[in-house]
């Protein structure tokens, strides 16, 4: 962090109101009948990681209804980690009496160039995957608002612009640089000036959003640490809590997370049932092996809090019963016998994932059985969406809108929040 004189350790007043846990009263409208320890629970469990346990556990102590930040650039399509774990996360959230902001970051996309930085498209495609939001069962209660960067920040433009020049003025370039991961960038990549801009912004959007809680993925921690360091600049007790959900692999062996710019990686929510069943069908799952096994994660972080259970058909050519028939036949007045092979397959209901590990990793569970199970739970998941686009006007018209878009564009990389 810089060096500062006395003079520096005034921060922009309007901005930082957000964190201190005294600011906002009871309300009647959180949830009366969870005790905190059940609601800790709930929000601690959409996050892989959370700094800090015992800052969250004060904060919901003193405030009931504590402000979550969560945010997405609208760049191209929308794949389940994005999809679906963020629907289930936020249902969590919700639960427990948070109320959740969702980011719409546009002006960011356009910062990071995506749809060839034209803000007109990426507006389209961030109405479009609100609408797959909606479709899949997000609840869009009035604890969930969608905000987009660009129209908030015009109305506050002089509440917003210090803040980020006051961070921006607070940190050397390569500690922002650091933080170029949230762009789906590395710090070896050339950088355009307004990237380096982005994590300074992002930064303040978490204070200017009054966030008590940053629910990002693992990809963004570095700018939220770079939050909490502000923080211990300008002297500011109270934090924002960090609570990082884990990032999906990708479907390949080796590949850390899913990735746009690849579909063989990703299940994408506007995947057809055939499509979804050639990836699953392709995606790296060797036998009894639990350790980067991308399906088994598919399971843990979707399957499972989803449905709560996961139902394996065992077919009988991985070791399931066979029973050997004979049918009579009539053909031409003949009465013939014939003998049939008629498996027998037998069902299985895991009601926890370590158990289902258990049976993988001895080879009690075959990826020939495991597969066709995950394929028809993700379509099970899916086909709401599918069918919304296909029957709702207004989505139909979207979709079109969306597939044009793309089309034109030439930037459709990676990136995850």
């Amino acid at each position: 962090m810089a060096d500062q004189s006395p003079a520096d350790q005034t921060p922009p007043s309007s901005g930082m109101q957000s964190l201190s846990v005294d600011s906002q009263p009871p309300s009647s409208s959180s949830t009366p009948q969870m005790s905190l320890e059940e609601k800790f629970k709930i929000i601690r469990s959409v996050g892989e990681e959370c700094i800090q346990e015992d800052e969250l556990l004060n904060l919901l102590n003193h405030k009931p209804e504590p402000i979550c930040y969560d945010g997405f650039e609208p760049s191209g399509r929308m794949h389940i980690a994005q999809g679906v774990m963020k629907a289930i996360n936020v249902n969590k959230l919700t639960s427990a009496g948070c109320r959740v902001k969702i980011w719409i970051a546009d002006w960011f996309a356009q910062l990071n160039n995506k749809m060839g930085g034209d803000l007109k498209k990426i507006k389209v495609v961030g109405q479009y995957l609100i609408e797959i939001w909606k479709a899949v069962g997000m609840d869009l209660n009035e604890k969930v608002e969608f905000l987009w960067s660009s129209d908030e920040i015009n109305s506050r433009a002089s509440e917003y612009w210090p803040l980020v020049m006051d961070i921006a003025r607070r940190n050397k370039l390569p500690r922002i640089m650091r933080c170029c991961q949230i762009m789906g960038r590395s710090e070896q990549d050339e950088l355009s000036a307004a990237q380096i801009l982005y994590p300074c912004m992002q930064c303040a959007d978490i204070f200017f959003l009054k966030a008590d809680i940053c629910q990002l993925g693992m990809d963004q921690r570095k700018v939220n640490v770079l939050a909490r360091e502000y923080c211990d600049d300008i002297k500011r007790k109270n934090k924002p809590i960090i609570l990082s959900h884990h990032m999906l692999p990708g479907l390949q062996q080796g590949q850390e997370k899913m990735s746009k710019s690849d579909p063989s990686s990703s299940i994408f929510m506007e995947d057809e049932e055939a499509e979804v069943n050639v990836k699953i069908k392709k995606a790296y799952c060797p036998p009894k092996i639990v350790e980067g096994n991308p399906c088994l994660e598919y399971i843990k972080y979707i399957i499972f809090p989803w449905f709560n259970e996961f139902r394996v058909e065992r077919n009988a050519d991985n070791g399931g019963d066979k029973l050997v028939l004979f049918v009579i036949c009539y053909y031409h007045a003949i009465l013939e016998w014939y003998s049939t092979n008629v498996f027998i397959i037998s069902f299985r209901t895991y009601k926890d994932f370590e158990e289902l590990v258990s049976d993988y990793e001895s080879g009690g569970l075959h990826p020939g059985d495991l597969k066709p199970a995950l394929s028809k739970a993700l379509n099970k998941i899916l086909q709401p969406v599918r069918d919304h686009f296909n029957k709702d006007a207004k989505a139909k018209d979207l979709l079109k809108r969306v597939k044009l878009v793309r089309h034109r564009s030439s930037s459709l990389t990676a990136y995850e929040t």
